[in-house]
């Protein structure tokens, strides 16, 4: 038996681009004479639908997509995610499903029980959980279909759930396992995904084909990275990350072993790839093609704009430098020499006219007030106002350069460096966004040496250094990394050796500024705990504030 697995890029809600991605799939399928071909999960849809579930016409184009599937499917099975309909009226409405389509017409629908709901995952909110498991024979082999998280509770060893679907699947003795899966990036996710579908095999002893998403939807990005099993427990062949692909495999040399192709997992040369297909897809998805960036000669900004130049093309990344007299010399030297090491176009409006404009403006209203954060959130606001008016009146698509250390503790103006449509970097700590710059420098200084080794510094007063307001990063990102990703407990974090008052003063502000990361645009997702959809804090809350 020969079976086609496809790595593809869906788009949510795009029924006629991912049908025919998926019928051109078919054909290259059986033009190489392949028995099976396998998507992922909710492939007619694109993952994660969400509350598009809940209009009742969405459901029924996802139904004349596996209608024209089902049409294609004469000559070899075609297995696809996609909703469907819960005929009992008790519980949910819609079942996550896959469909087994052969000989023109629906042989099996295997429907997901385990619905993950932590994190960025929210499938009870939609779909009712299966309590039937039976495998589907074809060609003279059965087979166990699972999706995606069905595989997740190994043993009954997830105290998430009750239930192993593939335990209650054994005894009908399936040849093979295909799972369905929308599994999402992380730079460690890639890792656990391995173990998990290798600790599968281990138990039952049969190979598993395992189809995953490739693609970003706005915040979360897919990699890919598809896998196949022998019994044996070794990876047979793992499919490139951040690509398309559709590889077709003989089952027989499958379950004989050998092979055995891992790709090398470098956290940054993922991360960076990541990033760069998250930028890729946002704007592809929405159809937009130019980008803006606020250039200013520090290190978020280089990298932000380091990354839309592989993302777009370095035409299509517009700088903007806008120097106040607190900028250094050096900096909008930096900033020139970043946009031209790329050959991006960058303009250079200073502000300090604007800047003066409002401080006379304001003088009467002001009167007797020092100078202080007003003065300087001013600065950053106008520079907001240039880049959305550059925004509309060209249709580039501003890029938000705040990194995650800045969202956690509040180091940002809103309506002003906050701004924009897609934040780049919103998910990578300060001494991580140093460590990508010193990755996309390996082999030629694109970013100039001086951005990542000057101090950090904002640049709104007299010499001014993010020291002088924040923790060094080296040890405040330690601090939020065990308190955000970790969930670690003051305390906890206080007996790591931390000083007790960096500690809780780095935590109040995470957590009275979570009002501000309300009003920030969507952040790419690249770590196991993101801000966003997958951290849902009170805003209101006193809880160490």
């Amino acid at each position: 038996m020969k079976i086609a697995i496809a790595q593809l890029n869906f788009h949510i809600g795009n029924f006629e681009s991912n049908t025919q991605k998926m019928l051109e799939a078919i054909q290259q399928a059986k033009d190489k004479e392949a028995d099976i071909i396998c998507f992922s999960e909710l492939s007619t849809t694109g993952y994660p639908p969400r509350d598009f579930l809940e209009f009742d016409d969405f459901i029924h184009l996802a139904e004349e997509s596996i209608e024209k599937l089902t049409e294609a499917a004469v000559g070899i099975a075609v297995v696809v995610g996609s909703p469907s309909r819960n005929p009992v009226p008790e519980g949910k409405d819609l079942f996550n499903s896959a469909y087994f389509l052969a000989d023109g017409k629906v042989l099996h629908v295997q429907h997901k029980s385990l619905l993950p709901t932590y994190d960025i995952f929210d499938e009870y909110r939609y779909f009712e959980p299966d309590k039937n498991w039976k495998v589907v024979e074809y060609r003279g082999k059965k087979i166990a279909l699972t999706i995606c998280e069905d595989i997740w509770n190994i043993g009954n060893e997830n105290p998430l759930y009750t239930v192993c679907p593939l335990d209650q699947m054994i005894d009908q003795k399936p040849d093979f396992i295909l799972n369905l899966s929308a599994s999402p990036f992380s730079f460690d996710q890639a890792d656990t995904r391995i173990e998990i579908v290798k600790a599968n095999v281990d138990r039952y002893k049969i190979p598993m084909f395992y189809v995953n998403h490739v693609g970003a939807q706005t915040a979360l990005i897919f990699d890919g990275g598809s896998l196949v099993v022998s019994p044996n427990g070794k990876i047979y062949e793992e499919l490139p990350h951040f690509k398309e692909a559709l590889k077709m495999y003989d089952l027989a040399e499958v379950e004989q072993g050998e092979k055995n192709r891992p790709y090398p997992k470098h956290k940054y040369a993922m991360i960076q790839d990541a990033l760069i297909l998250g930028i890729k897809d946002y704007f592809g998805k929405l159809g937009f093609t130019k980008a803006a960036v606020g250039l200013s000669g520090g290190i978020d900004s280089a990298v932000t704009a380091a990354l839309a130049a592989q993302a777009l093309g370095p035409e299509n990344v517009r700088c903007i430098l806008m120097p106040s007299h607190f900028s250094s010399d050096h900096s909008v030297e930096d900033a020139k020499k970043l946009a031209e090491n790329f050959g991006m176009p960058y303009d250079i409006i200073p502000i300090e006219s604007v800047y003066h404009s409002y401080i006379d403006l304001l003088k009467p209203t002001f009167e007797g007030q020092p100078f202080n954060l007003t003065e300087e959130n001013i600065q950053a606001r106008v520079r907001g106002m240039i880049l959305m008016a550059i925004s509309n009146k060209f249709g580039n698509i501003v890029l938000n350069t705040s990194n995650k250390s800045e969202a956690a503790v509040g180091y940002g103006t809103l309506y002003g460096d906050m701004c924009g449509g897609l934040s780049v970097i919103g998910d990578l700590y300060k001494t991580e966004v140093f460590e990508l710059a010193r990755f996309i420098n390996e082999e030629k200084e694109w970013i100039p040496e001086n951005t990542i080794t000057k101090p950090p510094s904002a640049e709104l007063r007299p010499n001014q250094k993010d020291s002088d307001s924040l923790p060094d990063y080296d040890i405040l990102d330690q601090i939020l990394y065990n308190y955000i990703e970790k969930r670690s407990d003051p305390q906890d974090i206080i007996a790591m050796g931390f000083d007790e008052a960096i500690v809780r003063r780095a935590l109040r502000l995470v957590n009275t500024n979570e009002f501000k990361r309300y009003q920030t645009p969507p952040m790419l997702r690249i770590s196991s705990k993101a801000f966003g959809m997958g951290r849902r804090m009170p805003i209101v809350g006193k809880y160490l504030s």
